[in-house]
């Protein structure tokens, strides 16, 4: 039976975009350029999701205390000059967006700073799909706290029951958790592996199978 669905607030890397070759890139770049080694991308990839900060903080280990700063500046630089060198959709969901952007409300809710999520979401031309875009920086808190997702929820006057949260980490599903909402995992990005640990509500392992899985609301 299908999940009736008026609003869905989607996560954006890793989720709506393959981002993670270019955060990569950037993340070593700013490592060289302060004479630390550099990194296997699977483990950079792994360091991705809880905001810029942290992952240069993981990134650097305990000895990058003194020089976290600059080599966070170093980094933000770097990848907004390479935001869309390999950044790309998934595959499905520009599609899936355009076929359905009329019939759901759809907004995103990132970590990521709302200057990149822009221009990402304008140079892949998925910015016309959604009614509100939030990023890791425009509240005071970041997911996995629910305030982005109550914020969003209140703005469009969506109950709890009628939203949904879609997200490839933990983080997501703990935001959708706490702001009493249900939750789809997808398990082609990043995250997945928190999922055994905070399982969503129901996975889907292409970006289009999601919509096989809800209807919107009459």
């Amino acid at each position: 039976m299908k999940e009736t669905v008026r609003l869905l607030v989607f996560d954006l890397d890793g989720t709506l975009v393959d981002s993670k070759e270019d955060l990569a890139n950037s993340v070593n770049h700013a490592l060289a350029e302060f004479g630390y080694p550099a990194l296997p991308h699977q483990r950079i990839y792994y360091y991705v999701g809880d905001g810029a900060t942290m992952l240069i903080r993981r990134a650097v280990g305990d000895d990058g205390n003194g020089t976290l700063p600059a080599v966070l500046e170093a980094f933000l630089a770097d990848y907004r000059r390479r935001l869309l060198d390999t950044t790309l959709p998934y595959p499905g969901v520009a599609e899936s967006l355009r076929e359905w952007s009329g019939r759901f409300e759809m907004a995103v809710l990132t970590n990521k700073p709302i200057d990149m999520t822009r221009a990402i979401l304008s140079g892949l031309s998925l910015d016309g799909h959604f009614v509100d875009v939030l990023g890791g920086d425009s509240l005071d808190s970041k997911k996995p706290n629910p305030e982005g997702l109550l914020y969003i929820m209140k703005k469009r006057k969506a109950h709890p029951g009628e939203t949904l949260m879609v997200g490839d980490s933990r983080n997501d599903i703990l935001a959708g958790r706490g702001a009493g909402v249900r939750s789809c995992g997808v398990t082609y990005g990043l995250g997945a592996g928190g999922f055994a640990e905070h399982p969503p509500d129901f996975t889907v392992g292409r970006f289009p199978e999601l919509f096989d899985r809800i209807r919107p609301k009459s």
